[in-house]
């Protein structure tokens, strides 16, 4: 085993580890510090891939931004020790027909020849270039990507209000 691969297993293992505690733990202020480390581990990760560029957005946007916006709002929070987190299964339904649907376009859309990355010979190591592909060839990926996210604020902001 070379070290390459001791390095990505170290960060795998921190991204699920760290991720599971976000997912399990019930003070939320714990939970938004093991955010950190699975923001870390996902950076860790994009490094050993050779994405710079996106390891540097991951950390700079999620890290720096969000996750201390996040910790700011819970700290300010006078009433974080009797936070419960509780999610109903009412709405089981829609969530998995949502999910299929999304599975079903993602699949279609990867299945394309296009989308293949061993196939594709196109040097990606500019913001230029990441900016080209993003807007031109993988238009609709990024389409999809932005409802994705409109749909989770839309879900987030719903549960916050009750």
């Amino acid at each position: 085993m070379i070290i390459y691969d001791l390095i990505f297993y170290l960060f795998a293992a921190l991204t699920i580890v760290s991720a599971f505690f976000v997912v399990t733990l019930r003070n939320i202020v714990y939970s938004a510090f093991f955010l950190l480390f699975t923001f870390l581990g996902v950076t860790g990760l994009y490094v050993l891939l050779a994405a710079d560029f996106i390891a540097i957005v991951q950390l700079v946007v999620y890290v720096g931004g969000i996750l201390i916006l996040l910790l700011f709002g819970v700290m300010l929070t006078n009433r974080i020790t009797n936070v419960q987190v509780k999610s109903g299964t009412f709405q089981i339904l829609p969530a998995v027909i949502g999910v299929g649907i999304f599975t079903g376009i993602l699949v279609a859309t990867m299945t394309n020849t296009k989308w293949r990355v061993l196939e594709s010979e196109i040097p990606v190591t500019t913001v230029y270039n990441i900016g080209t592909l993003l807007l031109q060839d993988y238009v609709v990926v990024f389409e999809l990507l932005g409802i994705l996210l409109l749909v989770a604020l839309i879900g987030a902001a719903s549960m916050a209000r009750r």
